[in-house]
């Protein structure tokens, strides 16, 4: 498999290079228009069309019109690992998906696939005795808050049955009393935290806490490479997480 890194010159898209190295993918091309190195290219004119398998893009929501782009010129699977997209952002990867298999998720862990599972799943059993919150942690330099994958355990919880349960992100002020209906989403910031999640659980006499911790950006890469080779010989179409862990 030939796959294309946009984002390349980020941590992310060298841990992907790295990763395709000890798994024998080709690495046709690293991208990265904010780059200026030696084996980066920073213009999409110089990427030649069918010169990869898929694409695997670690970078920012404001590449997305580029990568869309060439792949309109060159049809190939497309991984979209990039988080803080938008609703018009969301319609335009929809579209791109009626042309080419587009696998899009906030995190490329399968072990976070099956804590949305399991959040999903506890939900459903506990039911509306418990109260739930959210707790995830990043290293100092993330932009984006509560996370894209806090936001996928608070949809996996949402479509449990609980779709009158409303986000609310941290608490200040002296009227903070929780309410019924919400589930809180807290987010921490700070030294080189790879990521942390929590998914607790509080009931009158008990309290269940699901966690997950990436010790190691590899996980992500690793699970991009996954999906990329998930994606190959599919329809054209939107792919999830869920659709690769389907058979775990």
């Amino acid at each position: 498999m030939r796959i294309i890194i946009t984002g390349a010159a980020g941590h992310m898209g060298r841990a992907v290079a790295e990763a395709a190295k000890s798994h024998g993918v080709e690495v046709a091309c690293r991208f990265d228009p904010h780059a200026a190195e030696d084996g980066i290219v920073n213009d999409w004119a110089q990427v030649p069309a069918g010169c990869a398998d898929a694409l695997i893009d670690f970078s920012h929501p404001s590449a997305l019109p580029g990568i869309l782009a060439y792949c309109a010129r060159s049809p190939l699977p497309l991984v979209l690992a990039t988080t803080g997209y938008g609703e018009e952002e969301m319609a335009d990867i929809a579209e791109a998906a009626k042309r080419t298999p587009v696998f899009r998720s906030a995190n490329m862990s399968v072990g976070i696939a099956l804590l949305r599972r399991l959040a999903r799943e506890s939900a459903q059993a506990l039911g509306e005795d418990f109260d739930i919150e959210i707790v995830e942690a990043h290293h100092n330099r993330k932009k984006d808050a509560p996370s894209g994958t806090a936001l996928m355990l608070y949809e996996a919880v949402k479509n449990a049955g609980m779709e009158n349960r409303e986000a609310v992100c941290g608490r200040s002020g002296r009227d903070c009393a929780r309410q019924k209906r919400e589930v809180g989403l807290h987010a921490v910031r700070g030294g080189t935290v790879t990521g942390e999640h929590q998914v607790l659980f509080l009931g009158p006499m008990e309290r269940i806490t699901l966690s997950h911790s990436a010790e190691n950006r590899a996980v992500f890469a690793e699970g991009a490479l996954r999906a990329a080779a998930y994606l190959q010989g599919k329809e054209p179409g939107l792919y999830s997480m869920d659709d690769l862990v389907s058979g775990l």
